[in-house]
C-alpha cells in the first residue's frame, strides 16, 4: 500500500464523474453526480453555478465529500471546499462547447421556471459567445481524508484510511 492516497486514487479510479454531497449549516444533507474535471496535488476540481443549490450550501458550510465508484472499489474524499480563481474559471469556460455556454448562461440552475419553452427562449436569447457569467465557476476540494474500499469475500473487505497531517499522510486499516 502507497502513502500517497493521490497516487492510489489514480490507480484505483479512472472516471469523470463524482457523487458530491454537501451540506446546509444546519447540517441537512444533499448528494448530486457532478462532472470532475481535474484530480491533482491541489484537490478535487469541478464547476458549477455559484447560485445553485450545491453553490449556496458550500457558501454556507465549505465542506463535502466526494464518492467514485468502480467495479469491486469505491474511494470516498472529504475535505474542505474553496473557489477557484476567476482565471482558471474563464479558462474553463472557453474550453467549453459554444452550446454548453450558452444554457449555463442562461439558467439559474436550481431555480423554478415556468415551463421547458421558457428556458429554452432563455438560452436562444443568448449570443452566440457568451461571457462567463460571475455566478459561475469552479470549486476545489482540497483533501484532508480519503478512504479506499475494495469488495472482499465474505464481507471482508479491505479499507483503508488516509488522514492528512502535518507531516504527509498517516495510514489506518480500517475493520469492515
Amino acid at each position: 500500500m502507497t502513502d500517497d492516497p493521490l497516487q492510489l486514487f489514480h490507480e484505483w479510479i479512472d472516471a469523470d464523474e463524482m457523487a458530491l454531497a454537501t451540506a446546509t449549516a444546519d447540517g441537512r444533507p444533499s448528494v448530486r453526480m457532478v462532472l470532475l474535471k481535474s484530480a491533482d496535488e491541489g484537490g478535487f476540481a469541478f464547476f458549477t453555478n455559484y447560485e445553485s443549490r450545491k453553490g449556496r450550501e458550500l457558501a454556507e458550510n465549505p465542506r463535502a465529500a466526494l464518492l467514485f465508484r468502480a467495479p469491486e472499489v469505491q474511494v470516498r474524499v472529504e475535505g474542505r471546499v474553496e473557489k477557484l480563481p476567476a482565471a482558471a474559471s474563464d479558462a474553463y469556460w472557453a474550453s467549453r462547447p459554444p452550446g454548453s455556454r450558452r444554457s449555463a448562461a442562461a439558467s439559474r440552475q436550481s431555480q423554478p421556471i415556468g415551463s421547458r419553452e421558457e428556458l429554452e427562449a432563455a438560452v436562444a436569447a443568448q449570443p452566440a459567445e457568451p461571457e462567463r457569467p460571475e455566478r459561475w465557476g469552479g470549486y476545489r476540494l482540497v483533501p484532508d481524508t480519503y478512504e479506499f474500499w475494495r469488495h472482499r469475500d465474505d464481507r471482508l473487505h479491505e479499507r483503508h484510511l488516509f488522514r492528512r497531517r502535518a507531516d504527509g499522510w498517516e495510514v489506518l486499516l480500517l475493520q469492515p
